[in-house]
């Protein structure tokens, strides 16, 4: 299956998750996160029915300060604020011909018969802190 992969490049767990997926067969189309020009509605896609919360990389700098509160935004405020810093959203997010998703967890590996290993979700680089 094609699989395009918005990552933030040089993060070492989007590298890796992009290897298992192609271990598992499927052809990855890699994109920057950072400069791909998304439209509001187009970056909805990916969060489905995700609370906002979970639409936030949780290490992103304004997150981890204070600035941005997640829990305070609706959906369009919270789209406007990923648009205007991209490290603000969670990765990786993944397009496929039938469905668009955010992340890497467990449910989503197993929806791309992709094998369980270590949390691809946090960050190797910064004490198993997921990265910014």
């Amino acid at each position: 299956m094609k699989v395009v992969f918005y990552e933030k490049p040089g993060c070492v767990n989007n590298t890796k998750q992009k290897a298992l997926l192609c271990q598992a067969g499927h052809e990855v189309a890699a994109r920057s996160l950072l400069e791909y020009p998304f439209k509001a509605a187009e970056l909805r896609r990916f969060f489905g029915r995700l609370p906002v919360t979970e639409w936030f990389n949780p290490s992103a700098p304004r997150l981890k300060s204070g600035e941005i509160r997640p829990e305070t935004l609706d959906e369009e405020s919270a789209i406007a604020a990923m648009l205007a810093d991209r490290l603000l959203i969670r990765r990786p997010l993944i397009d496929t011909p039938d469905w668009q998703c955010v992340g890497f967890d467990e449910a989503i590996r197993q929806r791309l018969g992709v094998a369980a290993l270590d949390n691809l979700e946090k960050c190797p680089r910064n004490g198993g802190e997921k990265c910014d």
